[in-house]
């Protein structure tokens, strides 16, 4: 079944100069649903946060994703641009954020409120954790309206030719990443923090997160066009694939900490 991509404006609507994107929606969307996800998983723990803490903490990990996700596209895979024009780094308008920079500006964020109010980090980079499938999921189906982050060509089956770029069938990329790091991951860790029967032990949903997250987007980028202007690394391996590498890694040294610990 080869299908064809719908050709969906990525400007929802427009007031002058002013755009509202389905890009930028994602992103408010994402921030919102997490915020509220967060505080009606907060109650179940022995030891809750106060809202107001995870107020607070709404504004630093905003500022955490944005930053952390534009310095890291530019870093991973722009890194001329910084050289010939650093100043771009500021035109968040012309798109451009990379997911393993949100991470890092996030994790930045986390540990320097849980210092802040005195809790545990993994405490709340569990929260986090839980919820973050939800942006990732939203991010992926903009990705595929925007008509970026495609498929590499293919004869499978099921896949879907995109006019804008050519008419050769590719993988829908960004609908198999949506699937598995927005949805499968979420019930995976939804149901480890509903049913973990020992909700004061922190950090294990932050590694099953990592270690998920990691392994989805290794083994996806496989189906994915490797960026133009990066190409493969050792004529096999993405930039995408290298970034979860680590994630994968320090997830199952944290899961191993765990057990130790509680054995």
């Amino acid at each position: 079944m080869i299908l064809v991509h719908p050709l969906i404006d990525p400007v929802i609507v427009s007031f002058g100069s002013l755009q509202i994107r389905w890009y930028s929606l994602a992103y408010v969307l994402g921030f919102l649903i997490g915020l509220y996800l967060i505080k009606k998983i907060n109650k179940k723990h022995i030891t809750p946060l106060k809202n107001k803490q995870i107020d607070d903490f709404f504004v630093w990990a905003v500022i955490g994703v944005i930053i952390g996700g534009r310095l890291g596209y530019f870093i991973f895979y722009q890194t001329s641009s910084i050289i010939i024009n650093p100043i771009s780094i500021f035109f968040i308008w012309q798109g451009g954020m990379s997911f393993h920079g949100g991470l890092i500006g996030i994790i930045f964020s986390i540990l320097f409120y849980s210092k802040y109010i005195q809790v545990s980090f993994f405490q709340l980079s569990d929260l986090v954790a839980v919820v973050a499938p939800i942006g990732i999921f939203l991010g992926r189906l903009a990705n595929f309206i925007n008509v970026e982050l495609y498929g590499r060509t293919t004869k499978f089956y099921f896949a879907m030719i995109y006019p804008s770029i050519d008419n050769i069938p590719r993988h829908p990329s960004q609908i198999y990443e949506a699937f598995f790091e927005g949805i499968v991951l979420f019930l995976i860790l939804y149901l480890l923090c509903n049913f973990n029967p020992k909700k004061n032990k922190f950090g294990l949903i932050s590694c099953y997160f990592l270690f998920f997250y990691g392994l989805f987007r290794f083994f996806l980028e496989f189906l994915r066009e490797p960026d133009s202007h990066l190409g493969l690394y050792y004529s096999f391996i993405t930039m995408g694939q290298l970034l979860s590498i680590p994630m994968i890694l320090i997830g199952v040294t944290i899961y191993l900490k765990n057990y130790n610990e509680s054995n």
